[in-house]
């Protein structure tokens, strides 16, 4: 099937996609919506449109889902983008803060070849700098199999794998706490109250929320 979708389906598609990777149920077009911040009457009248091309499986108050061809462009759309992330932070010098505003724009770009190339020149990374899996090109998808920060108990020691949250704001606040990729950190305690924690990473101590933990992916030592 050889579609010419506009920026905005192939948004839809990759939202829906991302939007179902923790659930087997049909996506809400309020989920949609609060994803794409937009209006739930806009994306209801954008699935139908998707749903004529066969993209999603579409039903009345019980959400929207992709087809397997839904998917595919889905996934495409996605590889693209983390390998421009990775482009832009190796060979441009962009922060990880920086980078996905531009991988939105970039990611659009309909050539094949191009993004074939830039997986070879890149010399075929696994994932994008924010710990991201890049797709293959062939559409397969190694899932994180870490576990979240928040779920490590005291005295427990872990590796900080990827983030949840890749939005600039929460990328600049680990920047400035030392807080990357690839970092060994130790929970010194969890606070019983409200499960904010204290640990050591890089030698230093520092307290983080809940809310940051549960936002960082890592793989658990001992």
């Amino acid at each position: 099937m050889n579609l010419d979708l506009s920026q905005t389906e192939e948004n839809y598609l990759k939202a829906i996609f991302s939007l179902s990777i923790a659930t087997s149920k049909a996506i809400s077009t309020n989920a949609i919506a609060e994803k794409l911040e937009t209006k739930a009457s806009s994306v209801t009248d954008m699935i139908k449109k998707l749903s004529d091309k066969e993209l999603v499986h579409y039903k009345k108050y019980q959400g929207a889902s992709l087809t397997v061809a839904g998917k595919a462009i889905a996934v495409r759309i996605i590889r693209k983008h983390r390998l421009w992330e990775v482009f832009l932070v190796k060979h441009l010098n962009f922060k990880w803060d920086e980078v996905h505003d531009v991988a939105e724009q970039l990611e659009h770009i309909k050539s094949t070849k191009l993004t074939q190339q830039l997986d070879e020149y890149l010399e075929f990374p696994t994932h994008d700098p924010h710990g991201d899996p890049i797709p293959d090109e062939n559409g397969n998808i190694d899932f994180h199999t870490g576990v979240m920060l928040s779920s490590i108990l005291a005295s427990e020691i872990a590796i900080i794998m990827g983030v949840k949250d890749s939005t600039s704001s929460f990328l600049k606040y680990l920047d400035s706490s030392g807080i990357k990729l690839g970092s060994v950190v130790e929970v010194l305690h969890k606070e019983e109250f409200d499960n904010s924690m204290l640990i050591q990473i890089e030698g230093q101590k520092l307290s983080i929320s809940q809310q940051i933990a549960k936002n960082l992916y890592v793989k658990k030592q001992r």
